[in-house]
């Protein structure tokens, strides 16, 4: 039985593992026993373990965040990814809510968004991480390399990734990846407001059914 008023209908719900600490492995077996046999293919295909072990707590959080919220076992969720990779909820069981969910990981840290009826996106990212390239100057909109140019120097790393984040987790709400031209949205960042995003005409998105 689900309690109905633990259901993120108006909120978006966001589950958090650290991959690196001990007790994120202590039930290993368990979460192998959660995995479907293509699941259990794919992990088995990772070279280093170190990424098999990524996987498996990947696959265990959506599982068992999805089964929190639903009369389905952790183990009978089955998933199929859209054209550009998104997995998502294949065959929803009768009664079950429109739940929605979105994964991202990165060094230590693995996130898992889940909501009920819209789309949702979430990206991590390692701060500490050195950028080789312009990345900003290639891909972003020119009003955000404007004001990554005009912030000093140590602030504009984490802004970056401020920017890096949100324009992941945008694309991954829309479900198409990089396929969609990240230069053609803008977001500007004025905290502590909440970060506000505009469209190029091409886009057809209203800012207004957005939150970040």
């Amino acid at each position: 039985e689900v309690d109905m008023d633990l259901l993120p209908f108006n909120a978006v719900h966001v589950d958090l593992v650290h991959p690196d600490h001990p007790d994120a492995w202590l039930q290993h077996e368990a979460y192998l026993a959660l995995l479907s046999p293509e699941e259990h293919d794919r992990m088995a295909r990772l070279v280093f373990e170190r990424d098999r072990r990524r996987f498996l707590l990947t696959r265990a959080l959506v599982r068992t965040m999805l089964s929190r919220y639903a009369g389905v076992a952790p183990a009978e969720w089955t998933f199929i990814a859209n054209v550009h990779g998104r997995p998502e909820i294949l065959d929803r069981p009768q009664g079950v809510p429109d739940l929605r969910f979105n994964l991202s990981h990165t060094e230590g840290l693995i996130a898992c968004a889940v909501t009920i009826g819209r789309e949702v996106g979430v990206d991590v990212e390692h701060i500490q991480r050195r950028l080789t390239r312009d990345v900003a100057g290639r891909f972003f909109a020119p009003s955000e390399v404007n004001h990554l140019k005009a912030l000093a120097q140590d602030e504009q790393a984490r802004a970056f990734f401020d920017y890096w984040t949100l324009k992941e987790a945008y694309i991954k709400a829309r479900g198409f990846g990089l396929a969609l031209p990240l230069a053609d949205f803008a977001f500007t960042l004025s905290p502590p407001a909440p970060p506000q995003i505009a469209f190029e005409p091409a886009l057809e998105d209203d800012p207004a059914t957005w939150q970040f």
